[in-house]
């Protein structure tokens, strides 16, 4: 990192606490998924959906260069300057092109965050869904929200804990933000403390068993969260243990949708639902009654594999380009354990 330009280079390695609380005596930071057990590659190469994305945008925004290996064993950089069309290509779809040995990152003017754990009655879930999700927009872009719920008996989500992120300290600015979230439905508990951002990523350290047992996921992006789509999400908890709602929108929109590869940016929620393998039907079931209200995914946070998929994560001339880009760089398809790219453009 040097004086001017907040410069941040990671090697491949979990980017937790450690990695932030370099930055922070810088008052630097950089918003990077949600716990610091998230290793950097995937993460930097797939989006990065952080606890502060509506005010900084995702991980991959702040990317101003790549090393990678390359298919015949060749180690490159790849920036705006080198290869600009591999530039485009790793922040997205990078598992396709390459090992990423090392990244940098521009960092973000971050210090002390307020954080609020909020839990919710969510008997009401269609309703109490619409609602946070109206609040989480009109919501200025310090905010940022993660809503999980979890199911009770009955295939009913039991309670919804919302962990939100103000970045600032100003309690009265910060009362003011939240308050449209807490009146979203009965409040069972809340708590909001003041802390430095980088606790907020501990790193545990720990054999990751993809959110075990629930291993079976899928994912969808929404522009909004309307009434209809409500419905479908709250009837999801009938075969799903988990589901989380990401909030991003403001500044990730902020970045033109043909800038990299990742071009997801009309969105306002990331959505991930999770369950056991023995429920994987059911799951898909009720997927499908949800499916004309999600525009995308986001590939981290889906189990499946196939033409349709990449064809959500990547619409249109997108996937043309990397299919493209695939056959130069990696035409052997030593790359293909992760999302591979076809030899040849999908018929349209």
């Amino acid at each position: 990192m040097t004086a001017g330009p907040a410069w941040y280079a990671w090697k491949r390695e979990p980017v937790g606490e450690t990695s932030h609380a370099a930055l922070a005596p810088h008052g630097l930071g950089l918003s990077s998924g949600d716990t610091g057990d998230v290793g950097v590659g995937g993460l930097a190469t797939a989006g990065g959906i952080g606890l502060m994305s509506r005010l900084h945008g995702l991980t991959i925004d702040h990317m101003r260069a790549a090393e990678l290996v390359l298919a015949d064993g060749s180690v490159i950089r790849t920036d705006p300057e080198h290869r600009p069309d591999l530039f485009w290509a790793v922040r997205g779809a990078g598992t396709n092109f390459g090992v990423a040995t090392a990244f940098e990152f521009q960092a973000q003017p971050v210090r002390d965050v307020i954080v609020a754990m909020t839990v919710y009655d969510a008997a009401d879930t269609a309703a109490f869904l619409t609602r946070w999700a109206a609040a989480v927009e009109a919501a200025p872009r310090s905010l940022t929200s993660f809503l999980t719920l979890v199911a009770g008996p009955g295939g009913r989500a039991a309670a919804a804990q919302a962990m939100t992120v103000y970045a600032g300290t100003d309690a009265t600015q910060a009362r003011a933000a939240l308050a449209p979230l807490l009146s979203a439905g009965p409040v069972l508990r809340n708590h909001a403390t003041v802390t430095p951002y980088h606790r907020l990523l501990p790193a545990g350290h720990e054999p990751q068993h993809a959110q075990q047992p629930l291993t079976v996921s899928r994912s969808g992006l929404l522009d909004h969260i309307t009434p209809p789509a409500a419905e479908s999400m709250a009837a999801l908890m009938k075969a799903a243990g988990m589901v989380q709602l990401r909030s991003v929108g403001a500044a990730v929109n902020d970045t033109p949708p043909t800038a990299m590869a990742y071009s997801h940016r009309t969105q306002n929620f990331s959505l991930m639902a999770a369950t056991v393998p023995a429920l994987r039907d059911g799951l898909d079931e009720h997927w499908e009654r949800l499916q004309p209200h999600v525009n995308g995914l986001y590939l981290s946070f889906e189990t499946r594999t196939g033409r349709r998929q990449l064809q959500d994560a990547f619409p249109g001339q997108v996937l043309d380009r990397l299919v493209s880009l695939k056959a130069q760089y990696d035409p052997d398809h030593v790359f293909d354990n992760n999302f591979a790219l076809p030899s040849v453009p999908f018929p349209h």
